[in-house]
């Protein structure tokens, strides 16, 4: 069911046809990306599920070349000698027990063999996790080329998380959780400066609140430049935003403020 429903929005995106959804738009960018490379053109209807695609080039949106490459990332976040589970446990055995759990989950397994939001949400997920916890190991070295690499990442990976699913807004709980805790602890610390506290409380702001929403409201950016023909979602906004999409009713029609 699912697939029919994101598909047509991937088909949306390749003929620039409007749209409206309730997910965040990356997610579907994402997927009429995949699909556009791997040489999709937006014709197959998505009309109801188990329609045979045919002669349709489908099989980019389903994953040969983004979802399986999604969850591999997925496992190998979890096997990396430097990757989640070890730098929370320092435990080998740990992470290759988590990584061979997500190997064989039957769950995973099905999702990244469909065109869904799941895989790509819980790779940004995982990512802002693991950027978190890295981010947390670097502490003795604030400021650091590495620091700032690791700051930066998790809120690169908390747009990408909310710009596919609100869903997303739970890791930026966890997150914003940690990132208070840990200030919490540096106000505590007599030999820190306030203007050191400072500097430590701007740094989260810019990397942690500026820079996803900043990178959040760019994903709407591409998402009306690029979905500028009437569709099915007309209807949803005003009357001058009508008149900017062609083939509309409403096309160059001069509307009054």
């Amino acid at each position: 069911w699912d697939e029919t429903h994101f598909g047509k929005m991937g088909s949306y995106y390749i003929n620039r046809t409007f749209f409206f959804d309730v997910h965040p738009p990356l997610g579907k960018m994402l997927i009429g990306l995949a699909g556009y490379l791997t040489g999709y053109d937006g014709t197959f209807p998505f009309q109801k599920p188990g329609d045979r695609y045919e002669q349709h080039n489908y099989m980019g949106m389903r994953g040969v070349r983004l979802y399986r490459i999604v969850s591999s990332w997925l496992v190998f976040l979890c096997l990396s000698v430097r990757g989640l589970l070890l730098e929370l446990s320092k435990s080998l055995p740990a992470a290759l027990l988590t990584a061979f759990i997500l190997i064989f989950d039957t769950g995973c397994i099905t999702l990244s063999q469909y065109i869904l939001l799941d895989p790509i949400l819980m790779f940004f997920l995982m990512g802002a996790v693991l950027s978190m916890v890295k981010c947390n190991s670097c502490a003795d070295r604030p400021f650091s080329a590495s620091w700032w690499f690791w700051l930066s990442l998790t809120g690169v990976n908390l747009a990408g998380a909310i710009g596919v699913k609100f869903v997303g807004l739970f890791v930026v709980l966890l997150v914003g959780l940690n990132t208070a805790c840990d200030l919490w602890e540096l106000l505590g610390n007599l030999s820190l400066s306030l203007v050191m506290f400072g500097k430590h409380f701007l740094a989260r702001v810019l990397c942690l609140i500026v820079l996803p929403l900043a990178l959040y409201t760019a994903m709407f950016a591409v998402h009306f430049t690029v979905l500028n023909k009437s569709g099915p979602g007309d209807g949803f906004f005003s009357s001058a935003f009508q008149s900017q999409l062609v083939g509309n009713n409403l096309h160059n029609v001069s509307i009054p403020e």
